[in-house]
């Protein structure tokens, strides 16, 4: 490879940068989840008065709500370095170890995706969390004996998607848990509105609640939404964005009224067609639309669950009357559909 192709952008590394440059540095800039808001600030101003690090915390929720926004948030409002990693870099305990033994007092830890820690590495965890100390085991055999090394007081914060696999042991360490929820269009508005401002982009405000209600609940897609509106805009309008120039960019997007994307569309479909509505197990929809178990059920299924459109029962899942109705066809008679193509 030359020089010069290494130089070419790479769109998740551009996707990265452009988040950060709209991520808010402080908690009156961080718009929605109100309720987690006023707690942390209890606890972070409560910290600052004793001069002491915040205790450990856990942030979960689906992906794309602003868990890792809000840790360097509190990093910030606590004036605190941050260090980011995540469950799955931290493949040894030696590794975990050494980025333990390398904190200084008050910094943060931020490990995203948390309950992909291997058990072995969970357990030097423990003491660094309850104690600030860490065990080590010195030589083999006969010969091996443990030693403890402290560690400064710091602070560990967590992120999970899927907080039920993590430990009880583990859980239970950390001071605080939040779970962040889905926003609604008004918070996605002005999460919008102030991306727009930091582009400078000329869009009205019928255009960002156009794109707002589109963006499945989630910040991160509702501004990777912008973005490609923007494109759209100043290829084929001279950069101006209103609501239905907002409407044609999302619409080529295959991205309807509502955010359902071409995946949600995949798997109603086939739950529809297929399978006249439901039940079907987790793992037949994996196979019948090519999508990995995990994936239909963090990024898929909680979309389509907010909406009302499935049902997950014990036979399997189910879609709801509200979803044939958004879908403008009729409910399934005796427990099947006649054949037909729904997009």
């Amino acid at each position: 490879m030359d020089i010069e192709d290494k130089n070419i952008t790479d769109p998740l590394a551009e996707d990265e940068v452009f988040e950060n440059n709209l991520r808010p540095r402080v908690i009156d800039e961080y718009i929605g989840q109100s309720h987690i808001k006023e707690n942390l600030l209890i606890l972070l101003r409560a910290a600052q008065k004793r001069k002491e690090p915040i205790e450990h915390l856990m942030l979960y929720g689906p992906p794309g709500l602003g868990k890792t926004t809000l840790a360097h948030v509190i990093a910030n409002e606590m004036n605190a370095p941050i260090r980011v990693t995540s469950g799955p870099a931290i493949e040894r305990a030696g590794d975990l170890a050494s980025i333990l033994t390398n904190m200084n007092e008050g910094e943060i830890l931020f490990i995203d995706e948390i309950h992909r820690i291997n058990r072995h590495v969970e357990e030097v965890l423990y003491p660094a969390m309850e104690d600030y100390a860490i065990d080590l085991i010195i030589g083999k055999g006969p010969a091996a004996r443990t030693m403890r090394i402290d560690l400064p007081k710091f602070t560990i914060i967590g992120a999970t998607t899927r907080v039920g696999l993590l430990s009880s042991p583990l859980r239970d360490r950390f001071g605080a848990v939040y779970r962040l929820d889905f926003y609604n269009n008004d918070e996605l508005a002005r999460i919008l509105g102030r991306s727009s401002k930091i582009l400078n982009l000329k869009i009205d405000d019928a255009g960002i609640f156009e794109i707002a209600q589109r963006s499945r609940r989630t910040p991160r897609i509702a501004n990777r939404l912008l973005r490609r509106v923007r494109d759209f805009s100043e290829v084929m309008h001279k950069g101006s964005i209103d609501r239905e120039i907002a409407h044609q960019a999302l619409s080529k997007l295959d991205i309807d009224g509502v955010g359902l994307d071409k995946v949600d569309k995949l798997y109603l479909s086939m739950l529809i067609e297929k399978f006249g509505g439901g039940p079907v197990g987790l793992e037949t929809i994996s196979a019948a639309i090519g999508e990995d178990k995990d994936t239909i059920e963090d990024v898929v299924e909680p979309f389509l669950l907010q909406l009302g459109f499935i049902n997950r029962t014990k036979k399997g899942r189910v879609v709801t009357p509200i979803c044939y109705e958004h879908l403008k066809i009729n409910l399934p008679a005796g427990g099947k559909k006649e054949d037909q193509k729904l997009f």
